[in-house]
This record gives structure tokens, sequence and C-alpha cells, in this order.
């Protein structure tokens, strides 16, 4: 049994460091990244929004501001049944940029962040959308930078990069902002580098209507949305590309309650993608061999972290019942430090190459302290697997969507809202799905 955990982090660990060694060292592809005139196609932006009075008009104000042709842009906020101000604050901001948004309230369906983008991609006429969640606000040039790809027209999907915006709040938020430099500007770089699965990640993103309709669209029985689709898009024989220099800010969880919610339902909806295409990932001929394993372990990272933690428990046994008193030390010793040395935790040279990569040193400090948020998001998804082995399969129970808690803010009044739409945003056209 040990050997099985050791040989899975192994190549865990292999994995990291090539990664990080072709960051390093390996040529970079930027294939559409010189692409900044053209003949711009039009493209709806989606703005999910659930509950989202604090954020959302930060995000319809900063997509307001790109660098796009206004008459090839459609913004949609999904307002998707939420029960706090949204509504009037979408409203408001329509109001103010009359003809520029068209707003879909929906007041009724499936719960869930697919299910309603389901309804709104059914309700526009482009040839691509780009998703982001409320909390994000996209840079004046994004929207170029993430359509620049789709002139290939093997491309079926693009994915920027993510950074956190409220770095400084505490230390979990710099933690955070190292896991996300590692996460974007190593893993998905160097995978787009070597040819390999590079993730769409259901925000900041851009998908091509005809190969969403080819793969089947937006499936809304699932927690991780993006996952889905990033493996269906590839075993229908879609390119993803990831665009390291498409950089949009979002917010980060500031406490650890909030952290260990979110990371445990990306885990639940990865490991619901890993059983539901492995099987026809690694039968796939279309697939290069290394496309397939890569592709195979990239669904299993979330199954690694109770496997490491498997692992620390299978050592410590070791340790107080192995027969050869004088092995014992040593085995514990081999043990703890293929886990943590040179396990899993090989994922900080990938933290450390992006803080070199991104000129900004001084973070290497912290770099100790992500061995405590690696601990916390260890056993988090070690919970997730647990729960959705066994709780999750009662009778009456499954999977249930926990929204991430927003720590902006809304800087405009109720009743400035509200005044706000006396004017033209009660004449715009707002499409609802009823029951």
């Amino acid at each position: 049994m040990m050997g099985v955990v050791m040989l899975l982090l192994t190549v865990y660990t292999l994995r990291h460091y090539v990664f990080s060694l072709n960051r390093l060292f390996g040529k970079q592809r930027h294939p559409y990244a010189s692409i900044v005139s053209a003949d711009w196609p039009r493209v709806t932006i989606f703005v999910a929004a659930h509950n989202e009075e604090d954020v959302i008009q930060d995000c319809l104000e900063n997509l307001m501001r790109v660098d796009y042709p206004a008459d090839r842009l459609v913004v949609m906020p999904v307002n998707d049944r939420s029960s706090d101000r949204t509504r009037e604050i979408v409203d408001a901001v329509v109001a103010r940029f009359p003809g520029r948004i068209t707003p879909f309230h929906r007041v009724s369906g499936k719960p869930g962040k697919a299910a309603a983008l389901k309804d709104a991609t059914a309700l526009i006429d482009t040839d691509f959308i780009i998703v982001f969640d409320a909390d994000y606000m996209p840079s004046r040039g994004l929207i170029r930078r993430l359509m620049a790809p789709f002139f290939d027209p093997e491309v079926g999907a693009v994915m920027g990069r993510v950074v956190p915006h409220n770095v400084g709040a505490n230390l979990l938020t710099r933690l955070l902002d190292l896991e996300r430099s590692g996460g974007y500007q190593v893993d998905q770089q160097a995978r787009m580098n070597l040819g390999l699965v590079p993730q769409y990640g259901g925000t900041v993103g851009g998908i091509r209507i005809s190969a969403l309709e080819s793969v089947g669209g937006w499936h809304d029985d699932v927690l991780a949305e993006d996952t889905d689709l990033t493996y269906r898009l590839l075993l229908g024989g879609w390119l993803t590309v990831y665009h390291n220099r498409a950089e949009c800010y979002e917010e980060v969880p500031q406490n650890w309650a909030v952290r260990m919610r979110q990371i445990k339902r990306w885990s639940k909806g990865h490991n619901q993608a890993l059983v539901r295409h492995s099987g026809a990932l690694l039968r796939n001929p279309a697939l290069s061999l290394i496309e397939r394993v890569d592709g195979f372990l990239l669904l299993g990272v979330y199954m690694m972290s109770p496997i490491l933690l498997f692992g620390w428990v299978l050592s410590l046994l070791m340790y107080f019942t192995v027969s050869m008193q004088v092995l014992a030390p040593a085995l514990l010793l081999i043990a703890f430090m293929a886990h943590s040395a040179l396990g899993n935790f090989a994922a900080f040279f990938e933290i450390a190459t992006a803080v070199h990569l991104d000129r900004s040193r001084q973070r290497i400090h912290l770099l100790a302290f992500t061995f405590m948020g690696f601990i916390v998001s260890a056993v988090a998804i070690a919970q997730s697997v647990l729960e959705q082995l066994l709780w999750d399969r009662l009778p009456g129970k499954g999977f249930h969507w926990d929204k991430t808690v927003r720590y902006r803010r809304a800087a405009v009044p109720v009743a400035a809202a509200s005044g706000a739409l006396s004017g033209a945003a009660r004449t715009t056209v707002t499409a609802e799905i009823r029951p």
C-alpha cells in the first residue's frame, strides 16, 4: 500500500518539477498574443451573479470601459434568482449606459451557475461568449486578448489569468495570491507550452458557441461546469488555449472557513468530472498518450490530498508496528521526507518559480507559510471526498451549491440605485424565464 502511495506522489512530483523547469528554461508559447488589431467578432459577455449586490456594479462598470468595439459587445448580467439588491443595482447601471447592457433576471429554474448559463445561452445571437463572475474586474484590454485565439477555427475555449486584488487583506489572501501565481503563471502556462490540457476555469474565459453546442451544451447537473466543459471539449476535438497575459482581478476569501467551503466545492465538482470523463479520456485514440496521461493526472489532482493524508497515517503506523526497530526511525524519516520535501509539496517550487517570473520577489518570504495553507486545503479536500463517498449518497442528499462570501461593500446606496431606475432602465428589455 505504501508503495502505491509513494508511486502516485512521485508521479505528481515529477509533473510539478517538469512544469517549473519548463517555465524557467523551456520555449514559451503565446501564439495569439500578437493579434492586437482585427475585424473583431460580436461577443456576449455573461456576468454570473447570485446575490452579488456588493460587487456587481464594479464589474459592469469596468466592462463599459473595455477597449472593444461597443457595437460588437453585448453585456448580459445573468442575475440568477437573487434575493438581495442585485436586480436594482444592475438596472441602475443599465440606466446609466442605455443600449449597452441587456440584463437577464432569472427568477426561476434549476439552481446553480451551469443551469443559469444554460438558460442565458439560449437567449443570445452571437458566436462567442465570455464568462465572468460578478466579483471580477476586467481590465481595459482583456476582451481583445480573450477573443484573439478564436480567429483559429480549432479553438473552442480560451482561459485568462486570474489575479487576486485584495491581496493585502491578511495572511490568507497573501497565501492565495501565491497559490494563484503558481497555478496560472506556471501550471497553466506550462501545459500550454507542452501541448497538454490547459483548463477552462469557468470565469475569465471564452467559449465558441458552435463548440459548446457540438459537445452537448452546458450540463446543469455538475458542480464544476468549467472542468466538465474542459474535458468535453477535449474529447470533442477542440483546443482550449490559456492566455497568460489576459489578466483579470478577483476577490479571494479572507477567512479560512470560507476558503474551506470554496475548495470543498471545487473538489467535489472536480471529482465528479473525474468519474464522468476519465474512462473516455484514457480510451480516446485521437489524443496523444502524453495528453491522456496528463489529462488524467489533472482530473485526479484533488484525490491526492486524501492519499497524502493516508500516507502520513500509514507512516505513523509503520513507525509504531514495524518489527525491525533499527529500521523504524529510518522508515519514518524516509516516508515523511518523501511526502513533504519531495511529494505534493513540490507544488511549492511552482509557487517559487511564479514569484521569480512575476518579479515580485518580496512575496518569497511567505513561502514557508504556504505549508499552513496546504494543510488546511488537504484536510478540507479529504473531508469533501469522504462526504462525496458517504454522506452525499444518502437519500435526499447530493451536491449543494455553496456561494463564496464577498468582502467588498456596494458603493451605491439603495436610494441612489433606486432613483436611477426612474429613467430608461424601466424600458430596457429584460429577458426572464418564469414558471
